[in-house]
């Protein structure tokens, strides 16, 4: 079960330290390398290869330090079958082991054996993310674990409370193209929101008055993806003081595939609270089924898209397997489509790089292609919001199911992180569309 090791009052004068600690947030993140998307399921590299890690504490190279986390691999683990990734971020003065004996926050007794859950340690018992060290430890985790073990990347989920919660906050702004879903429990902007524009499906639970982190800080983090999500602003019912009551507000409006949930508890800083009574304790909180419903709700079918889904119907027909004009197709036009690069980020040894595909016509576009050529050394290792064709040299990408019907001046994109140096730029970048 979960162990309070601190008193609010410790907790609270750190807090302080904590929040400005929050300010070293740097860049030179990483973007992530998995194993390419081809298809309607996406699965990793360690997928039909017999597993090297073992469930446990791990130690791993990450940012020039040695760091640690502890593995859960499911009982009567499966190499062809692709499971569900869950990271469990502890508190301030937690631990890795705090978290993986309280089953990552009730969740694995829930998951009968088909979740991978990870519980990284922090440094000094926190997430400060100083110069962006504990996303970079988030990134190489999730490489050595997909490269050995099975694991579906549409359906990868974070969360943690207080201090663990702002980490989840911190991999929802920075990793959104990674990451489906994060819950985060009691938590407040310490780590950084690096990005934090774009939508990922969001819960957050706050206590009406907790004494450490202000409910404040809670809505503020929530409003944040309310907006990214496309949620319809509101004021979510929330229970009066006294009532030893929970209210779980789903928000309406939002884009399909990325829902806000907030639940509001008559209690105080605690990751366990329990209805009808003031003392939290872990085996009857309602928190647990709750979290657990809201990272189960979603399908695993496509990768998560950036933009939203288009609300017409995808095109019946295949897109064509022509091959590309030998001049960029003309901007608008009935029928037509322009395809525009730019590198996200870059470091050493790899880039990420997105195409936005735009139809600048009056006409509505159903379906489209672009096709690129790579430069020599470049390789595609994933790509997120379409399905593609060769990983090197001239490189084919059309459409997702969801993403093909694109209205008059209407666009969509696409993402993709490869190996090489990503200095020099795709070329002959062309878009076509049936």
């Amino acid at each position: 079960m979960l162990k309070h090791r601190h008193l609010l009052s410790s907790i609270a004068a750190a807090a302080v330290l904590l929040a400005a600690t929050a300010g070293a947030l740097g860049g030179g993140l990483r973007a992530m390398t998995v194993a390419a998307t081809n298809g309607t399921l996406a699965t990793t590299a360690g997928c039909g290869k017999a597993p090297t890690l073992t469930s446990g504490t791990r130690t791993i190279q990450s940012g020039g330090q040695n760091r640690s986390y502890i593995l859960r691999i499911p009982d009567g683990y499966d190499r062809n079958r692709p499971y569900r990734l869950i990271f469990g971020f502890h508190w301030l003065n937690g631990s890795a082991s705090s978290v993986a004996s309280a089953g990552y926050y009730g969740l694995a007794p829930l998951s009968n054996n088909s979740t991978i859950f990870v519980a990284p340690q922090g440094i000094d018992a926190g997430w400060a993310n100083t110069n962006g060290r504990d996303l970079t430890l988030f990134d190489d985790i999730s490489r050595q674990v997909e490269n050995d073990l099975c694991v579906d990347t549409t359906q990868r989920f974070a969360l943690g409370w207080s201090y663990g919660g702002a980490m989840s906050y911190a991999v929802a702004c920075a990793r959104p193209t990674v990451i489906r879903a994060v819950t985060v429990l009691s938590g407040a902007n310490l780590s950084g929101c690096n990005g934090g524009t774009q939508p990922v499906a969001y819960f957050g639970i706050h206590g009406l008055y907790d004494s450490v982190l202000n409910i404040s800080m809670g809505r503020s983090l929530r409003d944040t993806f309310v907006r990214n999500n496309g949620c319809t602003a509101q004021n979510p019912r929330e229970p009066s003081r006294g009532s030893l009551t929970h209210i779980t507000t789903s928000y309406s409006g939002c884009r399909p595939g990325y829902p806000v949930q907030w639940a509001a508890f008559d209690g105080d800083h605690t990751p366990s609270p329990v209805d009808g009574s003031s003392s939290p304790n872990d085996a009857r909180t309602w928190t647990s089924g709750e979290i657990w419903r809201f990272f189960t709700q979603f399908p695993s079918t496509t990768p998560p898209p950036t933009t939203a889904p288009p609300t017409t119907p995808p095109p019946t027909t295949a897109p064509p397997t022509t091959a590309p004009p030998t001049t960029p197709p003309p901007t608008g036009g009935p029928g037509t489509c322009t395809a525009t690069y730019r590198t996200v980020n870059s470091w050493p040894g790899g880039f990420q790089g997105e195409v936005v595909v735009a139809n600048d016509s009056t006409t509505t576009v159903d379906g489209w292609t672009v096709r690129l050529t790579l430069a020599g050394g470049q390789a595609i290792s994933s790509l997120w919001n379409g399905t593609h064709t060769a990983t090197t040299g001239d490189v084919t990408v059309r459409n997702a199911a969801y993403n093909g019907t694109l209205g008059a001046n209407a666009s969509t994109t696409f993402g993709f992180t490869a190996t090489g140096n990503g200095a020099t730029a795709p070329g002959n970048i062309t878009c076509t569309s049936p």
